[in-house]
């Protein structure tokens, strides 16, 4: 991270929010004013340390996921026009990751990501990018974060988007998790829940369930109604908000709702993707509204009792789309510049680890199932051997971040991060080389300053990406 970039990340965490790394309660109101509960002032964040030494129980994880959200769209990754007071407040509360990354650059293949550990490359779902049809997705045989922890005695469910195939063939409840409430595609009409075939696209475990009220209150709810509830072990919730993906309907548009459902039936394709819609505004709007949803499910686990014994991670499943703020960074969704893939990332967990914090450590998605495994103690299936590193040892032990690279690889562009240095070839086929901590917007290009760097780098990722499948594995 540049010093600009620090300077900046200061400024929006403190000036912007203003409120104390104290605070708790849950404000509605203009993110101008300070949080119930909260203190006025600007509190500096200070480089992670680890709270070594300390014990507790076995947590429960809440993983919670916005979809296309990027990396500065949060006030406190720097928005100058989007308020998310809820989201800045459990940022305060933990660790916020400034160079946190998505395990891919569009939906599913992080989702393989995460729920596997591994690259997307090494699974033939994971090649779709994202999957789109019937053809493939996460197979059931295959270990799974909620396979592995529901063996470790952990109860699991998965709330909003699974994007990682579809009925009959493939679902969370086939994946190991106990319980179901979502959809399976890749995006639907807020209201209407139909797909982008038109299909009906809202289900309980495996059977259509009926609600027409706005998507993203229905999962809120039903994430809340999970977090009151008696729980006689500890517990996973993968909370999968499509918020604030396409299309761009905000709670209360109707009217908007109603035209995209009559383009849609009336066999429109890509009616759905609302191309001649939205706007800075509208979608402000809807990262406003996660940041409110978001909110409610933490106050509903603070109220249950179990606010500090539950690890929380927020993180975006890659980066913006066309209406996200990305500034400083490069590209967008289906890049694989920074853009593309460094997503806002925040985790928080009160018995073991300090508010206030912020974090430079390069991590990306499988890193956290890696993590997430060893802290609720619930080993790896050794014949699927995990691509993440994890972090605990860092977050919890005082251990130095484990050393390794970043890999990254989409069809027609691949990129690996090493230490502050990152290898990106372009859909041109050209290599480039970027000094991250210099230049995170990446646009002095190395490369013919430091050829033996990027020779390494990209022999590197070339060893990486002879062991996962080809692309023609899948269609």
């Amino acid at each position: 991270m540049t010093s600009h970039d620090k300077k900046l990340s200061r400024r929006a965490f403190g000036g912007v929010v203003g409120a104390s790394a104290a605070a708790v309660g849950l404000a509605a109101g203009p993110a101008s004013a300070a949080p119930a509960g909260a203190t006025a002032g600007t509190p500096e964040e200070r480089p992670f340390r680890a709270a070594a030494g300390r014990r507790s129980r076995r947590p429960n994880i809440l993983f919670v996921l916005g979809d296309d959200l990027g990396w500065a769209d949060l006030s406190s990754y720097g928005s100058p026009h989007i308020r998310t007071p809820h989201l800045d407040r459990l940022a305060r509360q933990g660790v916020r990751f400034t160079d946190a990354y998505s395990g891919s650059a569009t939906c599913s293949p992080t989702r393989f990501s995460l729920y596997t550990g591994r690259f997307p490359g090494r699974t033939k779902g994971g090649l779709a990018e994202p999957i789109a049809d019937r053809s493939v997705g996460l197979e059931p045989t295959h270990p799974t974060l909620a396979s592995l922890l529901k063996g470790a005695g952990y109860a699991t469910a998965l709330i909003g988007k699974w994007h990682c195939g579809h009925l009959p063939d493939y679902s969370p409840t086939r994946s190991g998790w106990d319980e179901f409430f979502g959809n399976f595609g890749g995006a639907l009409e807020y209201y209407s829940k139909l797909g982008l075939g038109g299909e009906y696209d809202l289900y309980e475990g495996d059977a259509p369930y009926k609600d027409l009220r706005y998507y993203t209150r229905i999962l809120t709810e039903r994430a809340s109604g999970y977090m009151e509830r008696e729980h006689d072990r500890p517990w996973l919730l993968n909370l999968n908000f499509t918020t604030p993906h396409w299309p761009w309907i905000a709670d209360g548009d109707e009217e908007a709702s109603a035209g995209i459902v009559r383009r849609i039936k009336a066999g429109e394709r890509g009616a759905l993707w609302h191309q001649d819609g939205g706007s800075v505004e509208k979608y402000r709007e809807m990262v406003e509204d996660l940041d409110r949803s978001v909110g409610e499910v933490l106050g509903a686990l603070r109220r249950s009792g179990q606010e500090k014994d539950t690890l929380v991670v927020f993180a975006s499943d890659n980066g913006g789309e066309r209406f996200s703020y990305n500034w400083p960074l490069s590209g967008n969704k289906s890049s694989l510049k920074e853009g593309g893939i460094r997503v806002p990332t925040l985790v928080r967990w009160p018995a073991r680890i300090d508010g206030g914090q912020v974090s430079e450590v390069p991590v990306f998605t499988p890193d956290w199932t890696a993590t997430l495994l060893e802290v609720a103690g619930a080993r790896p299936d050794p014949a699927y051997p995990l691509d993440g590193a994890s972090l605990a040892g860092y977050l919890l032990r005082g251990e130095r971040a484990p050393a390794r690279d970043l890999f990254w690889r989409v069809r027609g562009e691949r990129a690996l991060r090493r230490g502050e240095w990152k290898y990106y070839r372009d859909a041109g086929g050209r290599d480039q080389l970027f000094r991250l901590t210099e230049d995170a917007r990446e646009q002095a290009d190395r490369a013919s300053r430091e050829p033996e760097r990027l020779g390494a780098l990209r022999a590197a990722w070339e060893r990486t990406d002879a062991g996962l499948l080809p692309y023609g594995a899948v269609s």
